[in-house]
């Protein structure tokens, strides 16, 4: 014979594994299949980047394979390797500044981040950034981000800034180192 105290405990068990997997469920459909959206992976460069007196810049970004595996998309990092093939022994390669700081001496202050555009396989992302220094044009404070699917992560491909208001890109710069001849 069933007790009434067994009853409400299997009644409490089964209410609660149902929950339970009805969370489960909304979490797993919450959560994005990219592994970070756009917008989280550029603020969590900033916030890097400004950690300490703000003066460690984003070169962690750039700085080795594992690197831009993990934030650069597969035809940026083949187009940076044949750029850097490319280049001259004891050279520097055609990225000789910090692309996240826009600058030689990488100083992040503060930031703000916002996106510009989303679409489900393509964003771009606007970082405006300050340091202890002033810029001497308002548009060398923010950096562009154009991200695209590669799998099903975001992944960086290509950084859009100014210096002195003229625009650079770094596809573009790679692909101009290209064309230069190595001596």
């Amino acid at each position: 014979m069933i007790t009434r105290r067994a009853l409400i405990s299997t009644s409490l068990t089964g209410l609660f594994a149902s929950l339970f997997a009805g969370a489960t469920a909304r979490a797993a459909f919450a959560e994005p299949a990219s592994g970070g959206d756009p917008v989280a992976i550029v603020t969590a460069i900033y916030t890097r980047a400004a950690k300490g007196k703000g003066d460690g810049g984003g070169g962690f970004v750039i700085e080795n394979k594992a690197a831009k595996a993990k934030y650069l998309s597969k035809s940026l990092i083949a187009l940076w390797a044949k750029a850097d093939a490319h280049t001259a022994k004891g050279d520097v390669g055609p990225i000789d500044f910090d692309p996240v700081t826009n600058s030689q001496d990488p100083e992040v202050k503060s930031f703000k981040v916002i996106a510009e555009k989303l679409a489900a396989d393509k964003a771009t992302i606007a970082a405006t950034m300050t340091g202890s220094q002033p810029r001497t044009k308002s548009d060398d404070e923010t950096v562009r981000y154009d991200f695209v699917r590669d799998g099903d992560k975001w992944k960086i491909d290509d950084i859009k800034g100014a210096i002195d208001g003229a625009p650079w890109s770094i596809r573009g710069m790679l692909k101009d180192s290209l064309k230069e001849s190595v001596k």
